[in-house]
């Protein structure tokens, strides 16, 4: 099998698919791992360490996706790369299809298989893969809520932890799953005040006994 790691050409994207170690493990399990050239220096791993874990550096997405079996992607593919899905190929990525409905009639139409890594479930129904996502989220939507509530960024002037003198700011989050657990536990490591909304009982008491 000949699976591909392509560059991420997302704005703002920076992370690759699959690190020097995981490509080597696929190399000693027999696979061909083709490694598009640059994919992974944003994230810290230079071409050399996919050379020297067995990896064949090329040029190209063109090359990457016609010549592999299997493509391996963090985010879905964008219209530049549309045309590069054939009959043949697997691709193997977060895809979000519900936002992108054009993605998904793309997909229909090249006859690719496409596996989301967002829908893969755990035999106990959780979405180990989504998961990480999610914390990324929840946490960063605090960061930046607290950052546009500063007054030089259009925002009324209050500081989520508050200082002496002054009271903290208010966080209501809504939903308590991965992503609202990771916004609680921001916002409470910053001193606000914290309010949980959900439907569900025991993830609120779940979450009453972690920050209690």
């Amino acid at each position: 099998m000949k699976v591909g790691i392509p560059k991420e050409i997302k704005q703002g994207e920076t992370r690759v698919a699959a690190r020097p170690s995981t490509c080597k493990r696929l190399v000693q399990l027999g696979a061909e791992v083709l490694v598009q050239t640059g994919a992974g220096c944003l994230s810290g791993f230079p071409d050399e360490e996919y050379t020297n874990a067995g990896a064949i550096l090329v040029d190209s997405a063109e090359t990457i996706y016609g010549d592999s079996d299997l493509v391996v992607k963090v985010k879905e593919p964008l219209p530049a790369e549309y045309p590069l899905l054939h009959r043949d190929l697997t691709l193997f990525c977060y895809l979000h299809l519900a936002a992108v409905p054009e993605l998904a009639a793309c997909l229909q139409k090249s006859g690719s298989m496409a596996v989301c890594y967002e829908t893969i479930e755990a035999d106990d129904g959780s979405l180990p893969l989504l998961k990480p996502m999610s914390q990324v989220a929840g946490r960063l939507s605090v960061q930046l809520g607290a950052y546009y509530l500063q007054s030089s960024n259009g925002g009324s002037g209050v500081l989520l932890g508050g200082v002496p003198g002054t009271a903290s700011g208010h966080v209501v989050v809504v939903g308590s799953g991965s992503a609202g657990t990771q916004a609680c536990e921001m916002a409470i490591g910053l001193e606000a005040r914290v309010t949980v909304l959900d439907v569900n009982q025991a993830r609120l008491e779940h979450i009453d006994e972690l920050y209690r």
